[in-house]
């Protein structure tokens, strides 16, 4: 497991970005699951399993 952490200009957590083998998972600064990237696949899905497109669209799941 390795985690990327997604800071704002300021240095303020956004999320974390979680990788388990192909899966990367997203989530917000309070640990909620926004969604997942599954690269053999290749198809980014919302926390409640809806597919949100093709190739990693995890970083677009932030809210603004």
């Amino acid at each position: 497991m390795h985690a990327h952490e997604l800071r704002d200009r300021h240095g303020r957590l956004l999320g974390t970005i979680t990788i388990h083998g192909d899966r990367q998972e997203l989530r917000d600064r309070t640990g909620t699951l926004l969604g997942t990237y599954e690269s053999g696949a290749d198809q980014t899905r919302d926390r409640t399993g809806r597919l949100i497109g093709s190739g990693n669209l995890l970083t677009t799941l932030l809210p603004p």
